[in-house]
This record gives C-alpha cells, sequence and structure tokens, in this order.
C-alpha cells in the first residue's frame, strides 16, 4: 500500500540488485582487492558497469574497454549485455596464450613488389622456412592461340578486393595453422612481360609446416574470389581476359 502511494505521489524509485565482482591479472592489482559485493542499478549493462561504476568506485582502476574480458556467471559476455540479479561478474584481461597477432601483409599496388621488404615483414625470430609464389606477365602465350603480349593492364574493385584479400588470409590460417606469416599482393595498372603480377608467401618454423600447399591455395583462391581483372594488349588488339568461377552466396 505504501509502495503504491509513493507511486501515486511521482517518487522516483529506482530498483537496484546486488552482484559480486571479482577482478583478475592486472585489474585485481589496480583495483586493490579480487573480490566486491556491490549494488548496482537493475538492467544495467556491462559497459555502464565497466565506465560508469567501476571507475567511480576503484579510483586506481584502468580499464581498456576494447580489450578487456568479462564474464557473466562464468559464460563470456558481451559489453551490450544486462547484468541480472545476483550476477557474478568476472573482469579480466585476454587470456595468457591467447591468439597471437601474426603478421600478415595485405597490399593491392601499382608499385614494385620488393620482395625482401615483404620478406622481413612476415618474419619472426621463430622463422625457418618461406615458400614463396610469384606470378609472372607472360610474354608468349599459346593457349588457346599463339599471341605476343605487350603488355596487360590490371584494374580491380579495391575496397573489396582487400576485404577478399583478407578473407584468403584467414582461410590459409584455418586450413594450416602452423603458418606464421602471410603476404598476398596484387599489382594493378600497367605491367609489361616478365614483371611479377602476384605474390603468395607463407612463413613458419619448419618447411614441412604446410607452407608450400598453403601458398599453392593462397593463389588459386585469390584467382576465383578477388575482383581483379586483366587485359590483355598484343600486337592484333586487346582483349578483357574472363574467368569462369561462379562463387557460391554466403561461403565465398
Amino acid at each position: 500500500m505504501a509502495g503504491k502511494a509513493a507511486i501515486g505521489l511521482g517518487v522516483n524509485i529506482k530498483p537496484y540488485m546486488h552482484i559480486t565482482i571479482l577482478f583478475f591479472a592486472a585489474y585485481k592489482d589496480q583495483a586493490k582487492t579480487q573480490r566486491a559485493d556491490m549494488e548496482i542499478p537493475a538492467n544495467c549493462t556491462v559497459i555502464q558497469l565497466l565506465n560508469e561504476i567501476l571507475i567511480k568506485e576503484f579510483p586506481h582502476l584502468t580499464i581498456h574497454a576494447p580489450s578487456t574480458l568479462v564474464s557473466i556467471n562464468r559464460e563470456f559476455a558481451s559489453f551490450e549485455d544486462n547484468i541480472p540479479e545476483g550476477a557474478e561478474v568476472a573482469i579480466f584481461p585476454p587470456v595468457s596464450g591467447g591468439e597471437i597477432d601474426f603478421p600478415t601483409i595485405i597490399l593491392l599496388t601499382s608499385n614494385k613488389i620488393e620482395l625482401e621488404e615483404l620478406i622481413q615483414k612476415i618474419t619472426l625470430p621463430t622463422t625457418g622456412a618461406c615458400a614463396i609464389f610469384t606470378g609472372m606477365v607472360r610474354e608468349i602465350t599459346k593457349i588457346p592461340d599463339y599471341k605476343k603480349i605487350k603488355h596487360l593492364e590490371y584494374e580491380a574493385y579495391q575496397p573489396m578486393a582487400e576485404a577478399k584479400m583478407k578473407q584468403v588470409a584467414k582461410e590459409i590460417r584455418l586450413n594450416w595453422p602452423k603458418v606464421v606469416g602471410i603476404a598476398i599482393v596484387q599489382r594493378i595498372g600497367k605491367l609489361e612481360p616478365q614483371i611479377p603480377s602476384t605474390l603468395i608467401a607463407c612463413t613458419s618454423a619448419h618447411r614441412n609446416d604446410g607452407i608450400f600447399e598453403a601458398a599453392h591455395f593462397g593463389i588459386n583462391r585469390l584467382k576465383e574470389i578477388v575482383p581483379v581483372w586483366k587485359k590483355e594488349v598484343d600486337e592484333s588488339g586487346e582483349e578483357w581476359i574472363e574467368g569462369d568461377y561462379k562463387p557460391t552466396p554466403h561461403i565465398d
């Protein structure tokens, strides 16, 4: 009855709920405790807890939201999730032994391919092997008819091409997890015969880690799904060369 009267009089009753906060690793040191019992507003989201409540309660706590991990009742949570009554909320940095940020070079360029510079960028102290595939501009072609090529002109749908090149790198890592460094390069513009037009390079600790197969897969996949076209210019004229691969929606 009293509650109803209070609501009728326009009193703003803001409900709160009890939760338990657990801090780990650097966050434990900054908060100067591993556990805290708190009252927070109902329907509070994870990001509100991090940015509005904890930083006031623990002034030495420095939370970098994009890299901070949060669990609710021992399940990973997103920043938009609502925190339920009585929840156990853990705050911690990325776990040690997680995914390494392996070097990946994705390059769509009209400039010369600098091989040694690229290899250095995908080489770690543990690297002992590198497999490289380089596609070249042919001067003489016999398929289907003999032609003497003057030059090729490469054109790309750049934003999509770069996105698909990144996809190729992800697929390589999925299929050959021992591959460490990946470089995928595609030249665009006018290219003369005997000039490299594309490059796939894969590095790993050992030559038997799948780098040859990964590089072979990479160039084939690049030819399938990366939107790059070439125009052949020979003594008789010019022609855009089309492939016959048809991507599968939601897969490619």
